[in-house]
């Protein structure tokens, strides 16, 4: 609130204090960040890091006497302030995994926003746009591109006919292979657990073989399950492929070029 009141009238909290509000993970920072119209002349004091900005949004989210960017907006501010690939999955991850905002929204404020910062948040997005839901996915893809090995689909929909059946982490259609990243993260209910599980079955009826890796695994042990999925993959061939239906996570095309403010 004392951020707002010395920033004036018709400012809006953004960056990684309106991520909180929103309730989308981001880093701790120390300062409020705030936008402001360019024409306003105001000091940083050491709690507020003003942002002065020709885009004003026209909307904004009101919580009680708190004005704050939506949440598309609030992320593309956090991000093109990072310097971590990682970091800046996990923003955009998190944001669309909760729902909080849509892929196409996200893309709408890459490119209306300016180039400085925007590499990152650019590659993020189109991995997100891929299928990416967590940043454990994202480091699977990273081992996944570094090993050689032929890239998987992300979250696609298995269906047999018009009945669905699962939606792995990743799938190689043509080998009929899955991997599950097992997070405890989004399941941390017994009612998470239970639809693991029933997943779990669900794939095994139809002789999908499965994967199954924690995050941890997955940072600290990258050889071993690279070797584990390249012994299942060269173990699938001359297998036939399996009566499913494979359909990717639907995203828009993203395109590589940004705009200055």
């Amino acid at each position: 609130m004392a951020a707002l009141l010395h920033a004036g009238d018709g400012s809006l909290i953004t960056g990684q204090a309106a991520l909180r509000h929103h309730h989308i993970w981001g880093p701790d920072a120390e300062v409020v960040d705030v936008l402001v119209p360019t024409s306003r002349r105001r000091s940083d004091p050491e709690f507020v890091r003003l942002h002065r900005t020709v885009r004003m949004p026209e909307r904004s989210w009101q919580v009680g006497p708190l004005r704050l960017a939506l949440p598309a907006r609030a992320v593309a501010d956090t991000v093109r302030g990072m310097d971590s690939l990682r970091d800046v999955r996990a923003v955009v991850a998190d944001a669309v995994q909760r729902g909080s905002c849509q892929i196409h929204q996200l893309h709408a404020e890459l490119l209306a926003g300016p180039n400085v910062g925007s590499a990152l948040f650019r590659e993020a997005l189109t991995d997100v746009a891929d299928g990416i839901r967590s940043t454990a996915e994202a480091d699977l893809k990273d081992l996944l591109t570094k090993s050689r090995v032929p890239m998987p689909l992300f979250n696609p929909g298995l269906y047999d006919g018009d009945t669905f059946i699962a939606r792995p982490d990743a799938w190689w259609p043509e080998f009929g292979i899955a991997v599950e990243v097992d997070s405890r993260e989004w399941h941390t209910s017994p009612e998470d657990h239970a639809n693991t599980l029933a997943r779990g079955r669900r794939l095994g009826v139809y002789q999908i073989v499965v994967l199954r890796f924690t995050p941890k695994q997955i940072r600290t042990q990258p050889a071993q399950v690279i070797a584990e999925i390249r012994a299942a993959l060269e173990g699938a061939r001359g297998r036939p492929p399996l009566k499913l239906r494979t359909v990717p996570l639907a995203a828009p095309a993203l395109a590589l070029s940004g705009q200055e403010p």
